[in-house]
């Protein structure tokens, strides 16, 4: 086996590895159905952010969220609670995911991350 292909195979495994683990649950962040956010919604002492772009979001969103899009969330995280939940949405759940990482490096606790996002709310 020569050397490159050695190589080559860190690669793949590497590459692999790392998209993986971006699609994996983020420990201590709850993941729920669109079912369980409906009746989620009603509840007041939890904060609804959309992560996806401000054009998304006037295309369609569900009422009682506000819009932070991710790029803008880092920035942004400190108009939301820490006492509160996050319940965090965007088109299909990967954004969200990443968004949900981010919060719980910043502090926040009660993260809940929505399975499917806005494609799979009916």
């Amino acid at each position: 086996m020569s050397m490159s292909m050695a190589i080559n195979g860190l690669l793949v495994v590497l590459i692999g590895w790392l998209v993986m683990r971006r699609m994996m649950p983020v420990k201590g962040v709850q993941v729920i159905t669109t079912d369980e956010l409906k009746a989620e919604l009603k509840n007041k002492q939890v904060q609804f952010v959309d992560v996806r772009t401000s054009g998304e979001f006037r295309g369609n969103h569900i009422k009682g969220f506000q819009n932070i899009p991710l790029h803008e969330l880092g920035q942004k995280a400190e108009k939301l609670s820490k006492e509160k939940g996050v319940v965090v949405i965007c088109q299909s759940g990967m954004r969200s995911t990443q968004a949900s990482k981010l919060l719980k490096k910043l502090g926040f606790v009660n993260i809940k991350n929505v399975k499917g996002g806005m494609s799979a709310w009916n």
